[in-house]
């Protein structure tokens, strides 16, 4: 169940952040760690459209989701592919009997998830992406979670299609680019401070942006020092 003042004051923190300069993968990766609290389920994942038209992960909530979210880049297929491709959302109550996804399904399913729905991102009608809902136990997707979520997905849109307030295509690339290089660089920092300090990847990463916002840095800046300028995160 969507806990309203939650999602009211989340979306109230990204319209005062989308008129100042921001960084497509930070606003990703704190949009998904904010959806799963607002609207009460296990997770959720964002990934966006490539040039070619194939769609890329960039972030997701916990450790839990990353295989089945590179299962979807890897394959081609799965809820979040469909939304992407067809700018509608996709649903499913129970991934034990449904028919669509063979190569994703297995895998969600290894992962603990029986439920998913998929929002479209779209900018001027034309799909850039989708925001990914997991839930571990099967049932329907209550109204209220897709109309919540979708607004969710609209502002990440807007950051998208903005990308610190230039339209131009060839700055969205960039931008797009810089999110799906800064996921490497923060997966290799999770775990290089999960092994520094022999706790979860999901400790070491609430570790990470605990220290960004200590110090108001970017999380690419501060997950690139540690990969490669030795930075300690205590």
């Amino acid at each position: 169940m969507a806990d309203h003042d939650l999602v009211f004051s989340a979306l109230a923190e990204f319209t005062h952040t989308l008129v100042q300069r921001y960084a497509i993968a930070d606003v990703l990766s704190h949009l998904t760690e904010l959806v799963p609290r607002a609207l009460g389920v296990f997770g959720a994942g964002v990934s966006v459209g490539d040039d070619e038209g194939a769609l890329r992960f960039v972030t997701c909530s916990g450790e839990s989701l990353l295989d089945v979210e590179r299962t979807q880049e890897t394959a081609q297929e799965g809820p979040c592919v469909d939304a992407f491709h067809t700018g509608e959302v996709q649903t499913t109550e129970d991934l034990q009997s449904e028919q669509r996804w063979p190569e994703y399904r297995p895998v969600a399913i290894a992962s603990g998830f029986r439920a998913v729905a998929a929002i479209p991102l779209h900018a001027a009608e034309v799909g850039i992406g989708s925001l990914n809902l997991y839930a571990t136990e099967a049932g329907p997707w209550a109204d209220d979670t897709i109309r919540n979520a979708s607004l969710f997905a609209d502002m990440a849109s807007s950051y998208l299609a903005n990308a610190s307030d230039l339209q131009r295509s060839e700055r969205m690339r960039e931008q797009l680019e810089e999110a799906l290089h800064s996921r490497i660089i923060i997966e290799q920092a999770k775990g290089l401070i999960a092994g520094a300090q022999q706790v979860s990847v999901d400790v070491a990463y609430q570790r990470l942006r605990t220290y960004t916002r200590k110090h108001n840095a970017r999380l690419h800046d501060v997950a690139n020092a540690v990969v490669n300028l030795g930075l300690r995160i205590d």
